[in-house]
């Protein structure tokens, strides 16, 4: 293990030395470089807002996007920040010395409720530019509001609550419309639903919010100056319109649940975060006295919304007595206070302060602080000055809070997108685990981490802990690159060794079977791994070799399967004299070259598996690879074993029809040795034709020889066409053999001749049996008595010949009279030719002045010509000019040697004298005459019509247009 350790080390060495080279510049041994280039913002970033009052302001409030701001004694001043150069301002018309008070703008930023010192009133609408006093509302100091955030519109507020200053709770109702502004008051109703009070009697209402839960259920969370009361009912559906008088009505005898602080302010106020995309409010913080109550709001529960309170005290610098905090405001992990001079935010994870703004004295004591909920931007402002906070990326270092805290979970969730922070907690969780011996844990984690590979090993190699570094290892593998093979070889060797050793002492503890079962699971899954599959096929040698140290014979047959190295698997089942698992594992996955490597072994073991297993490879198995093996068992298996050799030769010719001489060869020599009746058949099957036979015919005639098999020597002999040592085989066998063999030879009657003499020689003498001899007579019709009367000795009577003599004479004086008829009907024929021949002489035809030649349509007397009998008449040069091409060659050569003799014979002469002179002058030196060479010239080329005969008929395939021409003649007709 150790040397493993080392040889993955030096697989590192140079990402180490990096990771070295880092670390003495101060960079995190991570490997992460944790630096920031430019200086980062604060969460908190505060802006100056562009804007002079010119008078001070009383009060402001911010939502949707909405700003409304009190000025001096009766102006209100209006911005759309989306549109914040369009301020809009309007008079609230008030002659006395009323001023305002507070103001509450609903979250639609539509309703907007001016509440005076002199407990009075107004309502402006977003949509209109006059203040309407709440006639219902007179008398009472406004101290919050409820707003209805489910049924409210921007014509209507739905049912609210509205808290005063003597302890009561209100609900009311404002709805305005186009035609009632100017003629009907704008609150529909005004009733008080319930009265808060502390151990002193009625407190002033400091904060009102209204949720619903699930269910149609309401949450009404009301405060005072150290009570937080929680109102909790349903509200039938359908029913919303009515109010919320039901809910207070449940608590008309007793006290609703609620929180109580020792400390006040003299007031209270409360915060909720709402995230982006939600409707409900998911988390509060409470200001009062003794310190800031936070908590979650959890809306399944049944009696009370507020879940995972704490309190968070003030920080040390803040005096309740002195400089007691004005405002709160509530983010997603923290809470800002706002001081006279300073505002601090408070992280809600750990109670600490994060950042401190201090506001310089020319812009006055701050007055308020409030919260766009649906912008989240933060605004505070004096008399003077207006500012505006944007919270940008707040969650940036929370992961470093949870991380103390040791949640983990949290951290990694807000660090997911910082791998380098991501990389520190998961060291710091990995650490963690292992202090507490949750080693399995730290594994994991730590397996995740940047940190030295070799440091996390040696640290649960020196624990004892070999589980946890096999999980270590696991998930480390798990995270490497394709391209980092070394590091993947160290580690799946490791790992096999890890778990043969782990295996290896659970096996023989009795105890631990469960786990045992278990471990030997996960390795067969970290051997099957198609991740791992490339690695251990390329190192399968060196896992062999760990599986072979270690005696694990089960594994290693497992893992050849794996890596499908069946030659491993089966040679290890036949070493264990498995064969039946050896042949199993063969047939489920038809490799043919195993199958030729073991066969020769299996098949000394369990021939017939063997051999079905060979059938049902059908084809895919050349049987001539396989005749070693059947050869080296048949030499010493018993008859009834060779005859499963027998029978995989049988399916390859009969089934496979193989053509293979050596196969053929092979079931003939088995025939010969075990089966000689199936020998004949199998030769009689292959049929005569050589060219037909797949056996060696010489082979099998010597095999049949050796093994006296006659029968199938003699039709070897046939095959071979050699009758005569087929019919002298024969002979000493079966006569009738003989005879089937001295037939076979129909186109030579000698040697037919010769064979049966052979046969009536063999009979005569051999078997002296003379009836049987003149059987043979009879049988065939070449042989004669005076061919078969040498044969029998001189003392034999005449009287076992005489019915054949008889025979032969009638025979051959049927011949005789055969030759005399043949003779007349000659006579008679030669006659008949005579005839003819003088008849022919005589014949002659008529031609008509103006009759033409059939050729070229000429007239016909003009130049020599020919007639035909069929009525065709040619000119000598036109049927000369058709017909010579027709000509075969030879005769296209005669007839040019004759056209020169005849034009040598053709010379002037002075006179006819002379020629007849010189005709027989040629004549009596036996020279052919000019006659007789123009009758020769008429033989060849008046020999048939050229439209009549033959010559037309064999032109019948020519085409009209010769092939050479067939250019020229398209051209001509163009």
């Amino acid at each position: 293990m150790a040397s493993i350790l080392d040889e993955y080390e030096d697989s590192l060495h140079r990402s180490a030395s990096v990771q070295q080279s880092r670390a003495s510049v101060g960079i995190p041994h991570s490997g992460y470089v944790n630096a920031r280039l430019e200086k980062e913002t604060p969460i908190f970033n505060k802006q100056r807002i562009d804007f002079a009052p010119p008078e001070k302001i009383n009060s402001l409030v911010v939502s949707s996007n909405q700003l409304c701001m009190s000025l001096g004694k009766d102006t209100l001043l209006r911005i759309d920040l989306g549109k914040p150069d369009e301020p809009n301002q309007v008079e609230l018309g008030r002659k006395d010395e009323a001023r305002v008070y507070k103001m509450f703008l609903d979250h639609t930023g539509s309703h907007l409720l001016i509440a005076l010192n002199t407990s009075e009133c107004l309502y402006l609408n977003r949509s209109v530019q006059k203040v309407r006093a709440l006639s219902r509302w007179k008398g009472h100091l406004i101290e919050s509001v409820g707003w209805n955030k489910f049924l409210g519109s921007e014509t209507n507020t739905g049912p609210i609550l509205v808290g005063t200053a003597q302890g009561q709770i209100y609900e009311a109702e404002i709805s305005v419309s186009e035609g009632s502004l100017f003629s009907t008051n704008p609150d529909q109703y005004f009733r008080q639903v319930y009265t808060l009070e502390e151990e002193s009697g009625p407190a002033p209402v400091c904060c009102l919010e209204i949720e619903r839960g699930l269910e149609g259920k309401f949450f009404i969370i009301a405060t005072t100056r150290k009570r937080l009361f929680q109102f909790v009912g349903k509200v039938p559906e359908g029913t919303e319109q009515q109010g919320f008088s039901s809910i207070f009505a449940l608590h008309a005898d007793h006290l609703p649940s609620f929180r109580e602080f020792p400390a006040n302010l003299g007031f209270s106020e409360i915060a909720f975060y709402t995230p982006k995309l939600r409707s409900n409010p998911r988390s509060f913080a409470w200001m009062m006295g003794n310190g800031v109550l936070y908590g979650t709001l959890d809306y399944s529960r049944p009696d009370s919304i507020l879940s995972d309170e704490r309190v968070w005290v003030y920080p040390a610098d803040i005096d309740i007595t002195v400089n007691k905090p004005i405002s709160i405001v509530l983010t997603q992990f923290h809470f800002l206070l706002l001081l006279p001079d300073r505002v601090k935010a408070v992280c809600t994870l750990n109670g600490q302060v994060v950042f401190q703004d201090p506001f310089l004295e020319k812009f006055g004591l701050l007055t308020r602080m409030i919260k766009d909920p649906t912008v989240q931007q933060i605004w505070i402002h004096t008399e003077k000055v207006v500012f505006r906070y944007h919270v940008q990326r707040e969650s940036r270092d929370v992961w470093k809070m949870y991380m103390n805290m040791n949640k983990f979970d949290l951290a990694k969730e807000y660090c997911k997108d910082r791998p380098e922070c991501l990389d520190i907690v998961l060291a710091k969780e990995a650490e963690h685990c292992f202090q507490n011996k949750r080693y399995l844990d730290s594994a994991k984690c730590y397996a995740l981490t940047q940190n030295y590979f070799e440091e996390i090993a040696l640290k649960f190699i020196e624990a004892k802990q070999e589980e946890a570094l096999m999980e270590f290892l696991i998930k480390k593998l798990s995270n490497l690159k394709p391209s980092e093979k070394t590091q993947t070889t160290l580690l799946t060797t490791w790992l096999t060794e890890l778990y043969l050793n782990w295996l290896g002492i659970l096996e023989g503890d009795s105890s631990q079977r469960n786990l045992y079962l278990d471990t030997r699971e996960k390795f067969r899954t970290f051997l099957s791994s198609p991740k791992n599959k490339d690695c251990l096929f390329n190192n399968r040698a060196s896992i062999y070799e760990l599986l072979a140290s270690h005696g694990d014979t089960e594994h290693m047959v497992y893992f050849a399967v794996i890596m499908q190295d069946y030659e491993r698997v089966v040679a290890h089942h036949c070493q264990h004299d498995e064969y039946d698992e050896a042949l199993n594992v063969l047939s489920r996955h038809r490799d043919e070259k195993l199958f030729y490597k073991f066969s020769p072994v299996l098949i000394q073991h369990i021939p017939k598996k063997v051999v079905d297993a060979w059938i049902s490879m059908g084809s895919r198995l050349d049987a001539r690879n396989l005749i070693p093996a059947l050869v080296n068992y048949s030499q010493s298996a018993s008859t009834q074993q060779i005859n499963e050799a027998i029978r995989y030769m049988e399916f390859c010719v009969y089934q496979l029809e193989e053509t293979q001489q050596a196969i053929h060869n092979y079931l003939l020599s088995l025939y010969a040795l075990c089966r000689p009746d199936s020998l004949l058949s199998y030769l009689e099957q292959a049929g005569t034709n050589p060219n037909r036979i797949h056996y060696d015919l010489k082979y099998a005639l010597r095999l049949c020889a050796e093994h006296g098999h006659h029968h199938a020597c003699v039709h070897i002999y046939k095959v071979m066409e050699l009758y005569e040592e087929a019919v002298d085989l024969a002979l000493q066998v079966d006569v009738d053999l003989a005879k089937s063999c001295a037939d076979l030879p129909e186109d030579d009657e000698e040697l037919r001749k010769k064979l049966w003499l052979k046969i009536a020689r063999h009979v005569v003498q051999e078997e002296k049996d003379v009836k049987k001899a003149m059987a043979c007579l009879s049988s065939c019709a070449l042989l004669k008595i005076e061919d078969v009367l040498p044969f029998f000795p001189d003392f034999v009577t005449i009287d076992h010949f005489k019915e054949a003599i008889c025979n032969s004479l009638e025979d051959y004086n049927k011949h005789i009279e055969e030759l005399k008829r043949e003779m007349e009907e000659a006579t008679q024929s030669a006659k008949r030719i005579r005839e003819d021949i003088q008849e022919m002489r005589n014949k002659y035809g008529s031609v008509e002045p103006q009759e033409k030649c059939a050729a070229c349509d000429f007239p016909l007397l003009n130049r020599p010509f020919y007639l035909f009998l069929c009525g065709h008449m040619f000119h000598y040069d036109c049927l000369l000019q058709a017909v010579f091409p027709n000509l075969p060659a030879y005769k296209q050569a005669k007839l040019e040697d004759l056209q020169k003799k005849l034009a040598a014979t053709s010379q002037p002469s002075k006179s006819h004298h002379r020629a007849k002179d010189a005709d027989t002058i040629s004549l009596g030196k036996g020279q052919q005459s000019r006659e007789q060479i123009k009758a020769d010239i008429d033989d060849i080329v008046a020999a048939e019509c050229v439209y009549c005969g033959e010559l037309m008929i064999r032109s019948i395939d020519k085409p009209f247009i010769d092939p050479q021409k067939y250019e020229e003649e398209m051209q001509s007709w163009l």
